[in-house]
């Protein structure tokens, strides 16, 4: 099994980098699994098959946690309550006032603070052989993945919300 970032460089280029940019001028990165069992199937004539693990996240919503299921909501909520009040220009947002206990606020940021920059994984959360997470990245992770909450289900099918399909004035 490999286990792969579309990040991943090689000579100091991304290996999935198109010629297409963002708006920002970024390349776009993108189908590096293919690329991969095409590399291994050309030199090595193995069979390969492939997954994408963002496939996997966005289809696993019964091991979504309360925390995040609530903090979805409601920051879902704030941002069309900020849209209908006419503020323009920012990004709803979670800020976390403690972690023990967890507690957090929503807020809104100017997009010109958030838009073209690149926030990353802070460098002391990842071990230094870079297969595991630390215990400062275990503690900054343990609150939001507390509580569960599982799917509703009745005669053994997922009981989903129906949309009341109200027209926006």
């Amino acid at each position: 099994m490999i286990v792969a970032s579309e990040g991943v460089k090689a000579k100091g280029k991304f290996l999935t980098e198109s010629s297409s940019k963002d708006a920002f001028g970024h390349a776009q990165l993108g189908g590096l699994a293919p690329l991969i069992v095409e590399m291994i199937k050309s030199n090595l004539n193995y069979k390969c098959h492939w997954a994408v693990a963002d496939y996997l996240q966005r289809s696993a919503r019964h091991l979504s946690s309360k925390v995040d299921v609530d903090q979805a909501y409601k920051l879902g909520k704030f941002a069309v309550q900020q849209a209908v009040q006419g503020n323009t220009d920012r990004m709803v947002s979670i800020k976390r006032i403690s972690s023990k206990p967890y507690k957090w606020k929503l807020i809104t940021v100017p997009l010109s603070k958030v838009a073209n920059v690149e926030k990353k994984l802070p460098k002391n959360y990842i071990s230094s052989d870079g297969f595991y997470i630390t215990s400062k990245c275990r503690d900054y992770l343990q609150p939001l993945i507390y509580g569960e909450l599982g799917p509703t289900y009745k005669n053994g099918i997922p009981v989903y919300s129906r949309l009341k399909n109200i027209k926006a004035k």
